[in-house]
């Protein structure tokens, strides 16, 4: 038996992503024979029909099926596989992919990326931003080294992701110069639900953790007027600052916002005890790894320097006395 090629797996994904054994060749840069050959030679090899010809059509086969789901793994563990040996002189070359939610892509992750720049300059960074859903399942389906979000990771992934504090922020709840809480600058627990809200989407991390720390208060989401509802926390300042309700939104998206006086946090009180308390939602930022995919040595780099400066940092971090907590 001669066995399979990663040319031949190569070719057949390609013609099962296509369904087309021109579109195929087109894609690979080989001519359409070539394709057809190796497509016939797996079948003769293995005794199976991968592909129904069905007039000038094809449709994918049962057989077909699982060599697709098992092809790719195959290719995608190859590629991992290349990329460490690439790298075991001294990280001089190579990429690094991650998956990072918004907040934390647009306003936290750029700084630590190029401090690895300046470590490693012949490295390349792919960095995808997304909701915090999306970068989770992405990293549990192998599209990423290393994920950062600052949402929950579903119990479904939890067995599949290893996640652990790498850096946290504040949610702040800011209104804009002509809400009438700009001027008071502190309300009570109570006045939240006396105001109209901008919200992010449900699948946003800043979203579920303003959810939650709405619920540790006493407050359910039903309960607040919700007039805008957005994918970004861009859109949500912006409307914020033209005199829209208020929203929860992170620190880091509004101090530059805050400091010009566009923009005002605004304390809350909790008076539900004989003590009365200013109520703050810390929220930690999570880094995520597969529990058994191959890590490259780029992976390990990146992972060891956001740990150190998650210690050189450690004020920041959330303490147990901290209002409006999250779990970890």
């Amino acid at each position: 038996m001669a066995g399979m090629t990663l040319e031949q797996l190569k070719i057949f994904l390609a013609v099962a992503q296509h369904l087309h054994f021109t579109r195929a060749a087109e894609e690979l840069y080989i001519t359409q024979p070539a394709v057809s050959a190796a497509i016939q030679n797996l079948e003769q090899e293995y005794g199976v029909k991968l592909f129904h010809r069905i007039g000038r059509h094809i449709e994918i086969a049962e057989a077909g099926k699982l060599l697709q789901v098992e092809a790719q793994k195959i290719l995608d563990q190859v590629s991992l596989t290349e990329r460490g040996l690439r790298e075991l002189n001294n990280l001089q070359r190579g990429e690094l992919k991650l998956g990072s939610s918004l907040t934390i892509g647009n306003y936290w992750l750029p700084s630590k990326i190029s401090e690895f720049k300046s470590r490693y300059p012949g490295i390349q960074i792919d960095c995808t931003l997304a909701n915090a859903e999306t970068i989770c399942v992405g990293t549990a389906m192998g599209q990423f080294d290393l994920g950062l979000v600052e949402g929950d990771v579903k119990p479904a992934l939890q067995t599949t992701l290893e996640y652990e504090i790498v850096g946290s922020d504040r949610l702040l709840i800011v209104v804009g110069e002509k809400h009438p809480w700009f001027e008071q600058g502190e309300i009570q627990l109570s006045q939240l639900t006396e105001t109209p809200w901008v919200m992010r989407v449900p699948e946003s991390g800043t979203q579920q953790r303003f959810e939650e720390a709405l619920l540790n208060w006493g407050i359910n989401l039903s309960e607040l007027n919700v007039i805008l509802v957005f994918t970004s926390g861009e859109m949500a300042k912006a409307a914020i600052e033209n005199g829209v309700g208020a929203t929860g939104i992170s620190e880091l998206m509004v101090k530059k916002e805050i400091q010009l006086g566009t923009l005002r946090s605004i304390k809350v009180i909790d008076n539900r005890e004989k003590e009365t308390t200013i109520v703050e939602i810390v929220r930690p930022f999570f880094k995520l790894k597969h529990r058994q995919r191959f890590q490259t040595a780029l992976s390990k780099a990146f992972e060891q320097m956001l740990l150190s400066s998650m210690l050189n940092n450690s004020h920041q971090q959330p303490t147990k006395k901290e209002k409006g907590k999250i779990k970890n």
